[in-house]
């Protein structure tokens, strides 16, 4: 018998340097889509689900974000892993957070993306470890990986490859022996994939990969300024 979900973590440390100037004054899961800030579009999201708590690791304007959201938002509680002296990158930032998430499951999302995806089937018992697949943007042609049978595989010549949404399901039992050091999270990701371990769950709704101001812009006028997706 697997565990539900009860717990999320979301990705916001980072610089955002191709957000400047942007990012220079707001950290970027602040910047609004439709009238909501990216961060509280996921904090929605996780809401609806039921959710208990979710980890928010932080860097650049750091403070922003604890002064936004403070230690309980939309019935979520809060928890804070402060990287404003020591970035870890996508990969350290779990490991450390694994001394809040345990070795439970756990939702992660960036928090420069943005999507209707329904993480629905991915919080429950019987669910397993699954990165969000999307089609390819024009700005990653290539994709990351392969999805074949709904398991996810390492790209290779003659396969179609599609590209990480930056969302997933995740185990922290599966960080225990990492290291805390700055390290990404792509390069684990493609070893689970060789191993056989990783779900694919393939998203063909909207989504949004907040990077660049010119990206920002585009999802800006998609969102209508409406209140959602």
């Amino acid at each position: 018998m697997g565990t539900r979900v009860r717990q999320a973590m979301i990705l916001a440390a980072g610089r955002g340097e191709r957000l400047r100037p942007l990012s220079d004054y707001v950290p970027k899961p602040l910047l609004e889509l439709g009238g909501k800030s990216l961060l509280h579009r996921h904090l929605e999201g996780f809401a609806r689900l039921g959710l208990e708590r979710v980890v928010i690791n932080i860097g650049h304007l750091g403070g922003q974000i604890r002064a936004s959201l403070g230690r309980r938002c939309m019935g979520l509680d809060i928890l804070y892993s402060d990287e404003r002296d020591n970035r870890l990158e996508t990969g350290g930032a779990i490991v450390r957070a694994r001394e809040i998430l345990g070795d439970a499951p756990f939702l992660l999302a960036n928090g420069d993306v943005c999507s209707d995806f329904d993480w629905t089937p991915l919080v429950t018992a019987d669910a397993v470890e699954t990165l969000v697949l999307v089609p390819n943007p024009a700005h990653h042609p290539g994709g990351d990986f392969a999805l074949v049978n709904g398991q996810v595989q390492c790209p290779r010549a003659g396969r179609a490859t599609f590209t990480y949404a930056g969302m997933a399901r995740l185990s922290g039992a599966w960080f225990a022996e990492r290291v805390c050091a700055p390290a990404p999270l792509g390069p684990w990701l493609l070893d689970w994939a060789a191993a056989g371990l990783l779900a694919g769950w393939l998203h063909e709704g909207r989504w949004f990969d907040v990077g660049t101001v010119a990206r920002w812009r585009d999802a800006r006028r998609a969102c209508g300024g409406r209140h959602g997706l």
